[in-house]
C-alpha cells in the first residue's frame, strides 16, 4: 500500500531537491564562467583541469545521492550510510582542488555546508564548516591578488561567514524536520502494525463467537432433533416387532415431522434468520405447541409425561433475540426432562412481569444435587446445554437459576430484563 506523504515529508523533499538543484546550478555557472574566461584569462591547462575536476565532482555527488535515495526507497538495497563520511571527504577534496583552479567555484560551498550538517554529527559538522569557511575566504583572497583592488576585502570575509551562518541555521532546522519526519514514520509504522494486529484479533474473536453461536444452535435444535429421531426410530422398530403397525406408523410420522423441522432449522442457519417456529407464530403459541409436541413424543415412546404451558401477564412483542433465547431455553429444558428426569409432569410458565420476562420449567422427576451435578461439556459433544443457555442469557444480561434436590424434582428459572422502550422500560 502506497503511503501518503505528510506535510513534513513534503517540506523535506522540497528542501532536498532544492539542495541538489542549487549544487548543480552553481557548479554549472562556475564551469561556464571558467570556460568563457569571465573572471580573467585562465590557461588552457586550468580550463581542462577545471572541466575534469567538475565532471568528477558531479559524478561523485550524483552517485552518492542516487545510492542514498535507492536505499531510502527500499531498505534491502545497498546501504551507503557507513561510507557517507568517505563520500563527503571526496566531494570536499574535489571542491578544494576546483578552488585552486578558479574562484568562481567558491559559491559551490553553500550547498556543501548543508551536506556537512546532514552527513556529519553536530560535533563534527560545525568545526568542518568553520574550516571550510576559512578555506573559502583564503581562496577568494588568493584569486583576487592580481586584481586592481587586490587584498583581503570586507566582502570576502562577510559573504562566506553570512553564508555559513545561514547554512548552519537552515541545516539545523532541516535536521529537526528530518527527525520529526522520522519519528512520524516510526509512529505510523507502529500504528499500522497495531491496526493489523487488532484486525486479526477482532477477526479471530469473530470466528470464535460465530463458532460458539453455531454450537449453541446445533445443540439446541439439530442435536436434540436427531436424538428424538433416533429414539422414535427405535420405538417404531420395537412396535413393528410386536406387530403394532398403527403405533409404528404414528412414531414414523413423528420422525418425519422432526426431520422436517430439523431441515427447516438447518436452512434457517444458512439464512441466519429467526427459528422457523417463530416465523409461523408468536412466542406464546410456539411454546404451547412445544409442550403439546413434547407430550406427544413422550407418549409415542411409551412414557406418560404430561406437559402443560401457562402464561402470566400480558404478552409483549419481544425482539427476535429474546424470543429465540426463551424458545431455545424451553427446548433444552424439556429435552433434559424426558432424557434424565423420569418425570410424570412438567409445567412451562412464561411470565411478563413489568420490566422483565421469566421462563420457569418445573418437573416432578428424580431431581439431582446442583452442587455436585456435572454441567460441563463432555468429550462426545454432549453436556453443553446449560453452558449454552448461560451464554445466551449473558448476551441479554439475563440470569439462570436451577433449584433441585434428589427425589423432589427440578425448577429451571430464567430471568431476562426487557429491552428499553420509548417512554420507559
Amino acid at each position: 500500500m502506497q503511503e501518503t506523504p505528510t506535510g513534513t515529508a513534503t517540506i523535506l523533499r522540497v528542501l532536498r531537491i532544492s539542495l541538489h538543484v542549487g549544487f548543480a546550478v552553481l557548479l554549472l555557472v562556475a564551469v561556464v564562467r571558467l570556460v568563457a574566461g569571465t573572471a580573467g584569462s585562465p590557461s588552457p591547462v586550468a580550463v581542462i583541469a577545471g572541466l575534469a575536476l567538475s565532471a568528477a565532482l558531479a559524478l561523485v555527488y550524483l552517485v552518492g545521492t542516487i545510492l542514498e535515495k535507492r536505499h531510502a526507497g527500499n531498505a534491502s538495497r545497498f546501504d551507503p550510510t557507513p561510507y557517507s563520511g568517505w563520500w563527503l571527504g571526496a566531494v570536499m577534496a574535489l571542491w578544494l582542488l576546483l578552488l585552486l583552479v578558479s574562484g568562481d567555484f567558491a559559491w559551490v560551498a553553500f550547498p556543501l555546508f548543508f551536506l556537512q550538517l546532514h552527513v556529519l554529527s553536530r560535533r563534527l559538522a560545525l568545526p568542518a564548516i568553520v574550516v571550510s569557511t576559512a578555506l573559502l575566504i583564503g581562496a577568494l583572497w588568493f584569486h583576487s591578488r592580481g586584481s586592481a583592488d587586490g587584498g583581503l576585502q570586507l566582502a570576502m570575509v562577510l559573504g562566506p561567514m553570512f553564508g555559513a551562518g545561514f547554512a548552519v541555521v537552515t541545516g539545523l532546522a532541516y535536521r529537526a524536520l528530518f527527525l520529526e519526519a522520522e519519528n512520524q514514520r516510526i509512529v505510523a509504522e507502529d500504528l499500522r502494525r497495531t491496526r493489523a494486529e487488532l484486525a486479526k484479533t477482532q477477526h479471530d474473536a469473530g470466528v470464535l463467537t460465530e463458532r460458539e453461536r453455531l454450537a449453541r444452535e446445533i445443540h439446541d435444535t439439530l442435536a436434540q432433533g436427531f436424538s428424538s429421531i433416533v429414539l422414535m426410530g427405535r420405538s417404531a422398530g420395537k412396535a413393528l416387532e410386536e406387530g403394532d403397525v398403527k403405533a409404528a406408523n404414528e412414531r414414523l410420522r413423528i420422525v418425519q415431522e422432526t426431520a422436517s423441522a430439523n431441515l427447516a432449522e438447518a436452512r434457517s442457519f444458512v439464512r441466519d434468520l429467526r427459528p422457523p417456529a417463530l416465523e409461523e407464530s408468536d412466542l406464546v403459541d410456539t411454546l404451547r405447541r412445544l409442550c403439546e409436541k413434547t407430550e406427544t413424543e413422550a407418549a409415542a415412546r411409551g412414557t406418560a409425561l404430561r406437559c402443560r404451558f401457562e402464561l402470566v401477564g400480558t404478552p409483549l412483542d419481544l425482539p427476535t433475540t429474546y424470543q429465540t433465547t426463551l424458545l431455545r431455553a424451553a427446548q433444552a429444558s424439556l429435552a433434559n426432562v424426558w432424557a434424565h428426569a423420569r418425570a410424570s409432569a412438567v409445567v412451562v410458565t412464561l411470565s411478563f412481569l413489568g420490566s422483565e420476562v421469566t421462563l420457569d420449567v418445573f418437573d416432578d422427576g428424580v431431581g439431582f444435587e446442583p452442587s455436585t451435578a456435572a454441567v460441563n461439556a463432555r468429550g462426545d459433544g454432549t453436556g453443553v446445554g446449560l453452558q449454552s443457555l448461560r451464554e445466551r442469557l449473558a448476551a441479554l444480561e439475563g440470569s439462570l437459576d436451577i433449584e433441585s434436590a434428589p427425589g423432589e424434582g427440578t425448577v429451571v428459572a430464567l430471568r431476562v430484563p426487557l429491552p428499553a422502550r420509548d417512554g420507559g422500560a
